[in-house]
């Protein structure tokens, strides 16, 4: 079977959903065309329907090259960003707004909140603050629709395809990636827009807009709608597209926007499923913020257009209701979507504690309802989350972290070797080879999830990254594979001989073991924090340990050469552990390598 990579995936699932919107929308048309008087007979359907449609896959398209190329130039700081100054729930629903506004993806805001709560870097309560401020994030897009400049949308397209394929350089690139789809977002509209014109004397359409004063059917229209096409972008731009044709009343595009708020809440809980506890608890708190926000405002729809009414631009003297109707409607609407998801977080973030109390009490970890009688290690990933694959810089980050779980793995093996060799304890062996089987998983994972990293769009400096996480990986379950295979078989050997050390000779393994250990925390640190000073100072210890292995050598030499018994005994033991021990550390080197951008 073939396998295709996770964004193309998604993208043909959105292609899917929009054939069967397609096609419904189809018989639609046809079907109310047979109602249609003599003198709507000459009405183009074929005509509207192609313009509809097309124009709708352009605009979706060119959401999807905008965002792309937005994570692409700013994915990395953006994370950054959001782990720096999210503190509290304030400046965090500030953050969430001003990173979701970038990026343009509530939910890779969302995914990242999760990681950070899963490497306990903040708090649920924290991520509430975030999962808010992206809500206003997310109304930059209405805003941008509504600005009125169709007709320069070809000029931007233009520009935007000249710095993708002509420039060389990768900030240049994703730079105009975002002007082409901003170019197809406007060009879109403009194909929607000549297409719904002539709905404004289709009695049927407009019959069913006069429905749409009933702001229960237009919220759940709009909700179906959003939560078929994943998108509630393009149900905004589909909105304000309606509304500067003069087919849609004020309060009806409200009602509809408000319908695309929970709409979007059906795409939380579908990438919820199969996710870490903390994903469907944030996810939770996503549908509930939004759930009961449209429930708060509901019943001031009106109240809500006669605010926006008096604070957005009027149209010129002059113009016919309906002109009128086309020209201030769409800014109204985006209006009224900025202050409804401003007012919403203002309200409800002093409760945030409460929403994220709530999200736990009703979704347990795992922990109080798994086996307890079980004592097997769980084969997960923590953070290689599929969704994340076509934001490389985060994605590259989230790897880090799975990485990083693996070095601890190591470590524990490592720690846990040198006391079972003192006193015999051989059923350490079976801990060990548990971890060593997860740290088997993880790379395997790890690997795969590189993979298909490495077939999205990414620039060279990530590409660099991700062969150094490859390397590092590699290098962590070469150490793993030495205590694994060699450190375990000789301490079972040890142990059922009951074999035993001099006291001078257990005292030398530990200081050494002690040494190789130290090293590996200074090897690991440096790579989590990038600090090639840092590095360096741990390949300077290299020789060092190097004397101080001789030195041990020599020592174990003059107590044989003493006939002392137990050194005698233990001599081969003794001297493979110091092999393997600084096998392990010429592994600790090369990781030191990788990380200076010497190997």
């Amino acid at each position: 079977m073939i396998k295709l990579p996770i964004a193309l995936n998604r993208r043909l699932i959105r292609l899917v959903l929009f054939c069967i919107i397609s096609i419904i929308f189809s018989i639609s048309i046809c079907l109310a065309a047979d109602s249609v008087s003599s003198n709507q007979a000459n009405l183009d359907l074929f005509k509207m329907a192609m313009g509809l449609l097309g124009g709708l896959a352009l605009f979706l398209f060119g959401m999807e090259q905008m965002s792309d190329a937005l994570k692409a130039a700013a994915g990395e700081q953006m994370k950054n960003l959001l782990a720096k100054l999210a503190m509290n729930r304030f400046t965090g629903a500030l953050t969430g707004a001003f990173v979701t506004a970038i990026i343009q993806s509530s939910s890779v805001t969302t995914v990242l909140v999760v990681g950070f709560i899963t490497a306990e870097v903040m708090s649920l309560s924290q991520a509430v603050g975030i999962i808010f401020g992206a809500n206003i994030g997310t109304t930059i897009t209405a805003q941008i629709i509504a600005f009125k400049i169709t007709k320069y949308a070809l000029l931007l397209i233009a520009i935007g395809f000249g710095m993708l394929f002509i420039s060389k350089t990768d900030r240049i690139k994703n730079y105009g990636g975002m002007l082409m789809g901003l170019g197809l977002i406007f060009f879109g509209m403009g194909v929607m827009s000549d297409g719904m014109n002539p709905l404004r004397t289709y009695p049927p359409f407009t019959d069913l807009m006069e429905r749409m004063k009933n702001p229960i059917f237009g919220i759940l229209a709009s909700a179906l709608f959003t939560g078929l096409v994943q998108s509630s972008s393009a149900t905004t731009g589909i909105v304000i597209t309606m509304a500067s044709q003069g087919l849609i009343s004020l309060p009806a595009g409200i009602a509809l926007i408000f319908g695309a708020n929970i709409g979007t809440c059906i795409t939380a809980a579908l990438a919820s499923i199969g996710k870490p506890r903390e994903a469907v608890r944030a996810s939770a708190v996503h549908i509930l913020f939004n759930i009961l926000g449209v429930i708060l405002w509901i019943a001031l729809i009106d109240r809500l257009a006669v605010l926006v009414t008096l604070i957005s631009p009027a149209a010129e003297l002059g113009l016919l209701a309906s002109d009128k109707l086309a020209a201030e409607t769409p800014r109204q609407i985006a209006n009224a979507h900025t202050i409804f998801n401003v007012v919403n977080t203002l309200i409800f973030l002093p409760f945030a504690g409460y929403f994220a109390k709530m999200a736990e009490k009703f979704i347990p970890d795992l922990a109080q309802v798994k086996d307890e009688a079980s004592s097997q290690i769980v084969l997960a990933t923590q953070y290689l989350n599929p969704d994340l694959l076509d934001t490389a810089a985060i994605a590259i980050e989230q790897t880090k972290l799975e990485v990083l779980r693996v070095a601890n793995e190591v470590r524990d093996m490592l720690t846990q070797i040198m006391p079972a060799f003192i006193n015999n304890e051989a059923q350490v062996a079976s801990n060990i080879l548990q971890a060593d089987s997860l740290t088997d998983f993880l790379r395997r994972e790890i690997f795969s999830y590189l993979s298909k990293l490495a077939g999205e769009r990414i620039t060279a400096e990530q590409s660099d990254s991700t062969i150094k996480l490859l390397h590092v990986t590699s290098e962590l379950k070469n150490i793993g594979d030495v205590i694994e295979k060699n450190l375990v078989t000789l301490l079972e050997k040890k142990a059922e001989n009951n074999i035993k050390f001099s006291e001078e000779g257990r005292a030398e393994l530990v200081e050494y073991h002690h040494r190789v250990l130290e090293n590996y925390d200074t090897v690991i640190r440096a790579f989590t924090e990038d600090d090639k000073i840092l590095a360096r100072s741990a390949l300077a210890s290299r020789s060092e340990l190097i004397e101080l292995e001789y030195a041990y050598r020599r020592s174990h030499y003059n107590r044989l050469s003493h006939n002392v018994e137990l050194s005698i005994n233990s001599s081969n033991i003794h001297l493979d552990l110091i092999n393997y021990l600084r096998r392990i550390n010429s592994y600790n080197e090369s990781i030191v390598r990788i990380i200076l951008g010497e190997s």
